[in-house]
């Protein structure tokens, strides 16, 4: 009795446990360390086995095998410009886990794409269509980063085009130079007390760089901006799980040769869509941890703000928006998504919900901030115009309506009788800025008691 006893409360207490770290964990308000890693553990399974998340990495896999042959055009051009073809196709060796033959075939399209890109009028179409292919294929990756970080708006279209070539010209000569760099120590190096050091840096190099590219990518592009310290250990975990699923993939290929009988020499192909779709995966899940990790003590209520009440959210618009209007009010800098989050205990996540919305029906307009990439948002009219009647009155009238054909005709009585229930009883002399004098006079009141 007593040993069943003992399993029965060891199983409640499992259950009470796993409980917790599956939700409970979000209503917890407290900040140790402790909690903030069963954070970050619970979002990212949630991040890897969402549904959402694996359509945004099914999407970019789409885009990256329409862009791989112009990318690598762009990659070998460069790298036969500079006359180190050799040593780009050897660090495309190490970092595609692909057979040499099925590398050796998609470098076969990429020459026939270059030679025909080269050739008359063709040259002017192809180096467009290599650069819209480059532009399109970051500009999905940042929508898809953004939409992880809720920044409803991305980079000009000027800018894309400039940082996006940027990158793709900095990176084969990235290539270049860091095989030039290890030949050249090794060599200098070798016979020498310092080649079993040089040896070992030489080995943990390609790790190191996975993780400073991972770190990078999290903290540049989204536009938004990103602390360094936040992207770092995502960086790392991510950067090491795309190595081992890499490894994963090039030891996979022996035990695949029923592959060739099937797909004969397309036999790459599903390994290579497989991988693809993986590295977006773990790269779109680093990115939900980056974003967690930089604001998880504003993460939680994640389950209440997905099922929120309208009249709820009404309110915590309301407040959120008579916070910003006391700003102004006070000719202080207008608040960010963060700042108002922090000061106001509403949830980040619900924080940037509800100022968008109120971008949207334009009584909020987008400044820049402080920092750079940074939005902060201020009144976009009047505030001495600014009542709560005409404020709820946007929210829940803006969008599409009236589109049904012939529905106002045909219940013509039934829009009548609903036009008198859902009249806003809102006097419409009470101001947005009421409500922050309202709330400074609560403050007084309960510090003089």
């Amino acid at each position: 009795m007593r040993l069943k006893a003992t399993i029965n409360l060891a199983k409640r207490w499992a259950m009470r446990c796993y409980r917790y770290c599956v939700s409970g964990v979000w209503q917890d308000t407290r900040s140790t360390w402790w909690i903030n890693l069963i954070k970050i553990i619970n979002l990212s399974v949630n991040s890897f086995l969402d549904k959402n998340l694996q359509q945004k990495a099914s999407a970019l896999t789409y885009s990256t095998i329409l862009a791989m042959v112009p990318v690598l055009a762009m990659i070998f051009a460069i790298g036969r410009g500079f006359g180190f073809q050799n040593l780009v196709e050897t660090g495309l060796l190490k970092f595609i886990p692909l057979q040499g033959d099925a590398l050796s075939s998609i470098l076969g399209f990429v020459d026939s794409y270059l030679e025909q890109s080269s050739e008359g009028v063709f040259v002017g179409i192809g180096i467009i269509f290599l650069l819209w292919s480059l532009v399109s294929l970051l500009g999905n990756v940042e929508d898809a980063f953004n939409h992880i970080w809720g920044e409803k708006s991305g980079r000009s279209f000027y800018r894309k085009v400039t940082d996006y070539t940027a990158i793709f010209m900095i990176l084969p000569v990235l290539m270049i130079c860091s095989n030039g760099i290890a030949i050249y120590m090794s060599v200098a190096t070798s016979g020498t007390l310092l080649s079993p050091v040089v040896g070992f840096i030489l080995d943990a190099a390609p790790t190191v760089l996975i993780w400073l590219f991972f770190t990078l990518a999290y903290m540049l592009i989204p536009n938004t901006r990103v602390k360094f310290l936040s992207a770092l250990i995502p960086g790392i975990l991510c950067g090491t799980v795309f190595q081992v699923v890499q490894w994963l993939m090039l030891s996979g290929q022996i035990y695949v040769s029923k592959y060739n009988a099937i797909y004969g020499s397309f036999a790459f192909l599903p390994l290579l869509l497989i991988w693809i779709q993986l590295s977006w995966l773990i790269c779109l899940s680093g990115v939900v941890m980056t974003y967690s990790s930089q604001s998880i003590f504003r993460f939680g209520f994640r389950d209440e703000i997905k099922s929120i009440s309208q009249e709820y959210y009404e309110r915590v618009t309301l407040i959120a928006l008579a916070l910003i209007v006391k700003r102004f009010c006070n000719a202080q800098a207008p608040l960010t998504k963060a700042e108002l989050s922090n000061g106001s205990d509403i949830p980040i996540r619900l924080a940037g919900k509800v100022i968008d919305r109120l971008v949207n029906v334009e009584l909020l307009s987008v400044v820049v901030g402080k920092e750079e990439r940074e939005f902060a948002y201020q009144p976009s009219f009047d505030i001495e115009r600014m009542t709560i009647a005409m404020v709820v009155e946007r929210l829940r009238t803006s969008g599409s309506q009236w589109f049904i054909r012939d529905f106002d005709n045909r219940f013509a009585s039934a829009h009548r009788m609903l036009s008198e229930k859902l009249e806003l009883p809102i006097s419409p002399d009470i101001l947005i800025k009421d409500i922050a004098l309202e709330s400074n006079a609560d403050n007084k009141s309960e510090r003089n008691s």
